[in-house]
Formats: structure tokens, sequence, C-alpha cells
């Protein structure tokens, strides 16, 4: 059973950035600990608390480092609270909050729920429930994974995803259901393939002999998402009149079946999908603006596979894994070369279709090799690498004024993170990979994970 317990102990660390605010940091450890929170005396850990007299560069490097590893909540101890602008960019910086305490001065109340609240979240994410639903480590990813238990456990919320065709819009609508403790199913109503003809009944229900071939009554939507949810894919598609019909279901948690005049109760928890410009649509007059609020108490939009790269071998770890019912064989190198540089127009449903055509022609034991690449779908000629997508993120660094220094460091940093989760640990394995020797791995990683200065 999955629970969204926030009264949970919780552990954090609390790092002090100035020394005139030991005595402060000191008070607010007896504060939390009083309050059942586990202080830690440092970094490295997955909550954090971060104590800084004043907002300014090293500031923000601070805390861009710390949130690397960690939710971090950032506490402005200067006698004027923070500009606007500096708020934000604590968050920019990776901070998941920032408070202004004067002088240190505040209410532990306030960190406390923070800490039980993420820790809560972080459990979810961790969970099975969730890593086999939505699988990926990228930042993009986490950040939509956590955008998602958020608003499936903590609220009631309707829920409008968006984003492009394959980008696993349905998965979102499933975990929703199983994190949000409905009593009900999940209905799930394509709008795409509704014939205006029969809509009604496909929404309504119908009574016998209500129309042409009604040879006997039949529960529509609303009536089977009774106490569970009900998921619209493109929802953009449902024409004017089906609109209003459903904003007035809706606002009147109420509807009557097609040919009755008895209305019949329903309480149903409503995420729709699509992935047409809706406030486009709005504003062209082609969807109800009334609906469109209703429908977007919150939103959320999956990135495109091309957003979220690093999540690729993970997928198809996951999608081998599940092909082949449990320890997949192993990728040749070409294989995965194939399968980073290919481009994936459908988005993870495309990968999930390319992963079953190798797969089902690999046979015997030993890796996955170049010749299980369909014919038609083999590449002729080795792609460029550095390629714009790596060009783009180097520019986007250099446009910041990063440092090439740091540049170098920050690019090693990544590769080695993202090597030692696919390979789940293993340090030789990775340094192997990375064309390195084990020691210089050990090295680094010691060197990483070091208390800032």
């Amino acid at each position: 059973m999955v629970t969204t317990d926030t009264t949970d102990t919780a552990a954090a660390w609390l790092y002090v950035a100035d020394p005139s605010l030991n005595a402060a940091g000191q008070r607010l450890g007896r504060e939390l600990a009083a309050a059942g929170v586990a202080v830690l005396p440092k970094p490295p850990g997955e909550l954090g608390v971060v104590l800084f007299a004043a907002w300014d560069a090293p500031t923000t490097a601070l805390l861009a480092q710390l949130s690397a590893r960690a939710t971090v909540l950032a506490i402005c101890c200067a006698p004027s609270p923070p500009s606007r602008g500096s708020a934000w960019e604590a968050l920019d910086a990776g901070a998941a909050d920032c408070l202004h305490w004067p002088g240190g001065a505040g209410d532990a109340a306030q960190v406390t729920a923070r800490l039980r609240r993420w820790r809560a979240v972080a459990r979810l994410m961790a969970s099975d429930t969730v890593r086999d639903c939505l699988v990926g480590d990228s930042p993009a990813w986490r950040a939509l994974v956590r955008s998602v238990v958020e608003v499936a456990a903590f609220t009631q919320s309707p829920v409008l995803i968006t984003g492009e065709t394959g980008t696993g819009k349905e998965q979102i609508a499933q975990l929703i259901h199983r994190l949000g403790g409905a009593r009900g199913e999940l209905i799930l109503l394509d709008c795409a393939t509704l014939s205006p003809e029969l809509s009604g009944s496909e929404f309504f229900g119908h009574e016998r002999g209500a129309f042409t071939g009604a040879a006997a009554a039949r529960d529509g939507a609303f009536a089977l998402a009774d106490g569970g949810i009900l998921f619209l894919d493109e929802v953009g598609e449902l024409p004017p009149s089906m609109q209003a019909q459903l904003l007035r279901v809706i606002q009147e948690r109420q509807y009557k079946r097609v040919g009755s005049n008895t209305w019949q109760p329903t309480r149903f928890r409503l995420v729709c999908a699509t992935n047409r410009d809706l406030e486009a649509d709005v504003a062209s007059g082609a969807f109800r603006a009334d609906l469109y609020y209703r429908i977007a108490g919150w939103r959320c939009r999956p990135p495109a596979l091309r957003e979220r790269p690093g999540d690729i071998l993970q997928l198809v770890d996951h999608f081998l894994r599940q092909l082949a019912g449990g320890e997949p064989p192993r990728l040749d190198p070409a294989v995965r070369e194939y399968l980073l540089t290919r481009g994936y127009p459908g988005n993870v449903r495309d990968l999930r279709q390319t992963v079953a055509r190798i797969w089902h022609r690999h046979c015997g034991p030993g890796p996955v090799t170049i010749g299980d690449v369909p014919p038609d779908e083999r590449l002729h000629g080795a792609r460029a690498w550095p390629d714009a997508a790596f060009a783009a993120v180097v520019g986007h660094a250099v446009d910041l004024g990063v440092s090439l220094s740091h540049i170098s460091q920050a690019a090693a940093d990544a590769a080695i993170q993202l090597v030692l989760a696919q390979e789940q640990g293993n340090n030789q394995r990775a340094a192997a990979r990375l064309g390195i020797t084990d020691r210089a791995l050990q090295l680094r990683r010691k060197a990483a994970a070091r208390e800032p200065d």
C-alpha cells in the first residue's frame, strides 16, 4: 500500500554558510530535534537546510552544489528580505524553497512541515509503484515525476496532461490513480475515437430503447468512473456540444442517462490529456474557456524524449526486462550507440517499439548485437558527435558566464553520475566505460562527496 504519511520522522542536514549564524543554526537544530527531525551534522543526505547571511554569487554557487544531491530549503537571514529576483535565483539554483528569517529568527515549524512533506514525496518517488511506471532519472524527468506525485498523493485536483504523442500521458494518469487512493476504477475514454452519434451514450449511458440498437440499458463513463478517475485522452477533440455537457456534469456532479428523466449522482477525479495547444484553441474559440479552467486545475507536461536523452538506456533496460521476463542480455557497444543516436519522433512509444523489434530478432545467449537491428533501421555512416544538443548545452553555459574549467568539471561529473547509475554503482564497470582507471574514478567520487568549503 502506498503511504503519504507526512508525520514520519525525517532526517536532514543543517549547513550554516556564515559563522555569524552559528548560534541561529544551533537553535534551529535543537528545535528540529525537539520536533522529531533527526539533524545530521553535514551533507550529503536527501534533505537539507542552508542558512546564509547574504544573497550573492557564492551563495548561488553553494545552493547549486548542495541541491544537486539533495532537496534543499534555503533560509536567508539578512535583515532585509531578498529581492524578488534573488528569491527566484534561489529556486533556479536548485533550492526547493526560500524563507526569510531576519537575523536567523524564525518558526521551526515552517522547516519541519516542509521537510516532512518532501520526505514523503521522496519516498513515493523511490517506490516501485512510481519507478516501475515512470522510468528515468534525468533532471527534467525527475521534476515531472515530483510534480505528478505531489498532485496525485496530496490533492484531488483535476489534472491536464499536455505534450507530444508518446511521452507517457496515459502512464501518468495510471500513476495518479494508484497514488490518489480512489476507491473506484480508472476509466479511459479516447475522445478522438468518439462518433458524434454515440458520444452521449459513451459519457452518459443509455436506457433500453433510447435509440435504434439500444437493446439493453448501459452505463456510461460518468457512472463507471464514480468514486474513481475519469481519464479523457485527447480531450481537445471533443466537439463543442459535448464540451458544454461535460462542463455541466463537472459543476453539478450529476447526469441523466440518454432516454431517462432520472438524475444520477457521480463523483470522480478528472484527468485529461492532449497533444493540442488548448490555450490557442481557447483563444480561437475551438475550446470553451470555462471548461479549460475546470480541467486545468493542475498542469503537467512530460518532456519529449529528445529533452531527456540521459534516460534512453534506462528505458531500454526497462523494456528489455519486460520482454525477457527477467534479467535482460547486455547491449553490444554498437547497439548502445545506435539506440543513443537514433531519432525518436514518436518519443518513448517509438523507443519501446524499436527495442521490441530488436529483441524479437535476437536469439541465443550473449549480448544483443548490431545484427539484431532490423535492416530497414540500420544507420549508414556514423552520426557526428559532439552533436547539436551538446553544443546547445555548452552554449547555454557560456551565455551564463560559466568558466571553461567549470564546464569541463560539470561535464565530467555528469558523465560519472550517469554511468554509475547505469551500472548500478559498480565502480569497475563504470570506469571501464569512461576510459579511466578504477582508482581514478574512486578519487573523483570522493572529491565530489566532500563537504563544500
